[in-house]
């Protein structure tokens, strides 16, 4: 197994804390720098961490390197996956795209757009449904604006099929198989969306990780 406090980018070398053989030691100020040079080689260099934003990171980080005693603070179930909310704009999916590069040796999950799941059922049908509830890692991007799903002139609420599955596969796995999304959505408007049935597997899918509703639009 490699040291999981060295991470190498573009031929640097970057260290994450301390390894000591059998416990790893993470320093968050490292973390926050190979976040930023590893943000800027995916995202370009306008890419930069906010200081408003390292509440969230900090939070996000305990997870993924599951830092059990972080995130019992933070109410966090390292068994569960991740709902990341907030306003459009204000990074969800970037640091979705950035934060499963901290844990290399861990395996990565594949972010997939919520509407991309619907043009799919609407083509193939559901097949679609069975092939997001198999045992890969998703994050399914964007929850509740995806447009509505049809096919054979059947409606069908595809997400809130998809999440159903994902909810039993989490049950039955013996090595919980997570799901992560993330959502615009307020815990009402995706109750709304999806109904209560989805919304109440949905607290036993997901920790939600919210930003601030008066976060900037990082976009502009």
């Amino acid at each position: 197994m490699g040291n999981p406090s060295k991470i190498m980018e573009g031929g640097v070398e970057y260290s994450l804390g301390r390894f000591d053989e059998k416990l790893m030691l993470y320093d968050f100020s490292k973390i926050l720098v190979y976040l930023d040079v590893k943000g800027k080689l995916l995202f370009g260099e306008k890419f930069k961490i906010y200081e408003e934003d390292r509440d969230i990171i900090l939070k996000l980080s305990s997870y993924f390197i599951k830092d059990k005693k972080s995130c019992q603070k933070s109410g966090i179930d390292v068994e569960k996956g991740l709902l990341l909310s907030g306003p459009v704009g204000c990074g969800k999916t970037s640091l979705m795209k950035l934060l499963r590069h901290l844990v290399p040796l861990q395996r990565p999950y594949e972010m997939i757009p919520c509407r991309n799941v619907v043009f799919s059922f609407n083509h193939l049908g559901y097949k679609t449904i069975q092939d997001y509830g198999n045992n890969k890692l998703f994050c399914f991007d964007d929850l509740g604006v995806e447009p509505p799903g049809r096919f054979y002139g059947k409606d069908c609420n595809v997400m809130g099929e998809v999440l159903l599955s994902r909810h039993e596969l989490f049950l039955q796995s013996k090595y919980k198989i997570k799901t992560h999304a993330t959502t615009n959505l307020n815990a009402e408007e995706l109750e709304e969306r999806y109904g209560n049935r989805v919304r109440s597997r949905m607290r036993e899918l997901f920790n939600l990780i919210a930003f601030d509703e008066k976060v900037r639009d990082k976009r502009k």
